[in-house]
């Protein structure tokens, strides 16, 4: 265990800093260090690439209820010729999104016992509303007959609870969870039941009753409320929001993907503990918020590249049953050049590494600044979200530095061509690299020193770039 600690905290330097250089014995002693370190994230074995599945805030908010979720399990899951891959009929589960959560509005929210509990007995169990959920377990078995996972939410019952910090409440929330047969856990930050230790010291010490062992758990305390920070020797928990709530607006996307950095930058994005722009707003044409109008398809797609490159997991949040939707959004979901960058990891999460000298105001506000719950008044006082014309960001796909992906985004109201050298992306080293198109899955060519593209309003262009042989570098030259 000490070797383990004393090897995530070296990681860290050994990423940002020697890596780039993209020296096979580098690059050797960071496979050392990583597998030496596994351990020292979240410990239950889960994570281990950032996650994929589904929860229900971002499109329904509070209306939920048994026979919704139970829709939504069946469409993750159902095949048809309308939506294939490479010819074969394809699921959103096929494609990796197989766990699905439930969010807040479960609960009897209400005024309960002596001690006036929101949603908890004087015991600490927490209490379901049967009008919405029946039966718990049954959702939690229908989900596994269909070979998906199912997520549950706790810490609070809209913003309201603010009593149940004593132990004996988590204890009743873990217990609860273990009988009903949850998979994955949303802890939310908006209630009292904010230490995240105790909640992996019981999930751990509860023996599961049904479902797996292990449980997924997100630490949803926005970027702000403590603890939501890992360190490179603590992480009791598998992914953790870095900013407060996103919204179906393109202002509100760049703003939280901005909140990603400052932990990726020092290498506290990764393996078992993933940082989290909060769920995708792909397909969401409306909102809990007022005045959401949901993303074009370019901001849809700048949207879900920006997450998969800097390894945030990728939580959908629309109506799977809803065929205009799916139609709209199919070619991004299931791009599975894109999912596979997201699915890599060699020694770094992602991140900027270039950026346009002058800005522009994406958004009167800047949201991912708020907590939840914010009065018009607190979000009136927050700063305007200003940002880069063109950003650009990248993720490594191999050891020794021979294949990145790199993102180009253009956050301005009118095309731009973009001009990428490939001396500017760390640790990739090609004077001469082979170009990728992800998004239509074509070779561009090989190119000598840089690639100029034209890039659309709100728009992006993903490429891959690698490596090519000496010959093939003084043919391109």
């Amino acid at each position: 265990r000490e070797w383990a600690r004393a090897a995530r905290a070296a990681l860290g330097f050994v990423v940002l800093s020697a890596s780039v250089r993209g020296l096979d014995s580098v690059q050797t002693m960071i496979r050392l260090l990583l597998l030496a370190a596994s351990a020292s994230a979240a410990e239950n074995g889960l994570a281990r690439l950032p996650p994929l599945g589904w929860r229900s805030w971002n499109l329904y908010g509070g209306n939920v209820n048994q026979t919704l979720i139970e829709g939504i399990m069946a469409s993750m899951v159902r095949r048809s010729s309308r939506y294939t891959v490479d010819g074969m009929p394809t699921s959103l589960c096929d494609l990796g999104f197989c766990d699905v959560g439930l969010d807040d509005n479960w609960q009897a929210c209400g005024r309960h016992g002596e001690g006036g509990y929101t949603y908890h007995d004087e015991e600490g169990n927490p209490l379901v509303n049967s009008e919405r959920f029946p039966s718990m377990k049954s959702m939690t078995s229908y989900a596994h007959s269909l070979g998906l996972t199912a997520g549950w939410y706790g810490n609070n019952c809209i913003c309201s609870e603010k009593k149940t910090g004593d132990r004996r409440f988590y204890a009743g929330d873990v217990r609860a969870m273990r009988e009903m047969g949850f998979d994955s856990w949303k802890l939310d930050g908006c209630g009292a039941q904010t230490d995240m230790q105790l909640w992996s010291d019981l999930i751990q010490a509860t023996p599961a009753t049904t479902g797996r062992s292990a449980i997924m758990v997100e630490n949803c305390h926005w970027g702000s409320r403590r603890p939501y920070e890992p360190t490179a020797t603590w992480c009791p928990w598998n992914f953790y929001r870095t900013s407060g709530d996103v919204r179906a607006t393109y202002g509100s996307v760049i703003g939280n993907l901005q909140s990603v950095f400052k932990f990726s930058g020092r290498n506290l994005s990764y393996p078992g503990c993933w940082a989290y722009a909060d769920m995708l707003e792909v397909g969401v044409l409306a909102s809990p918020f007022s005045g959401d109008k949901g993303l074009t398809i370019a901001e849809t797609r700048s949207h879900f590249a920006a997450w998969a490159i800097v390894s945030s997991p990728l939580t959908l949040s629309h109506d799977p049953s809803n065929l205009t939707i799916m139609d709209a959004i199919w070619p991004v979901l299931s791009n599975r050049e894109l999912l596979a960058i997201s699915q890599a990891y060699a020694g770094y999460s992602g991140g900027p590494f270039k950026e346009a000298a002058e800005g522009l105001q994406l958004a009167a506000a800047d949201t991912a600044l708020a907590r939840p719950g914010a009065s018009a008044a607190e979000l009136a006082v927050l700063p305007p979200l200003r940002v880069p014309a063109w950003q650009y960001l990248y993720k490594p796909l191999e050891w020794g530095g021979r294949k990145a992906a790199v993102l180009l985004m253009n956050h301005g109201k009118e095309a731009a061509q973009l001009t990428l050298a490939f001396a500017d992306v760390p640790g990739l080293g090609c004077r001469a690299c082979s170009v990728r198109d992800v998004w239509s899955r074509k070779d561009v060519g090989t190119f000598n020193g840089s690639v100029t593209l034209g890039v659309g309003s709100h728009d992006c262009a993903l490429l891959v770039l690698t490596h090519v042989s000496p010959h093939v570098a003084r043919a391109a030259a």
